[in-house]
């Protein structure tokens, strides 16, 4: 509590304060402060790159050339028929014409690969 206090001088005196109702001054504006909010959207965009794959079968044709040959032998025989200087009988004069022979023979075999 307050205690009087004299006061020899003049002067106003101070007495307790008082509650005033609120006063309410216009209000101040500040510029605005500047906040991000961010928004994430998912969005799938499908990319399609066809492919088309050519399978070539290549028949691979091989000739193969094979020689079969079949051998003989020829066995050959010559024979002569030779009159030599003789006197001729005259009693027994014959006309003979003699040519000379060829005989052949062919053995063949066949020789395949």
């Amino acid at each position: 509590m307050f205690k009087r206090m004299h006061h020899h001088a003049k002067g106003p005196h101070c007495c307790p304060p008082q509650a005033c109702p609120t006063q309410f001054d216009p209000p101040h504006f500040l510029p605005p402060e500047e906040y991000i909010r961010t928004n994430y959207i998912h969005t799938v965009v499908p990319h399609v790159q066809p492919a088309h794959i050519t399978t070539v079968n290549k028949h691979m044709i091989d000739h193969q050339y094979y020689f079969p040959f079949t051998e003989c032998v020829v066995n050959e025989c010559c024979e002569n028929h030779t009159l030599c200087d003789m006197r001729p009988d005259p009693c027994h004069m014959h006309h003979h014409h003699r040519m000379p022979h060829h005989h052949h023979h062919h053995h063949q075999k066949y020789m395949g690969y």
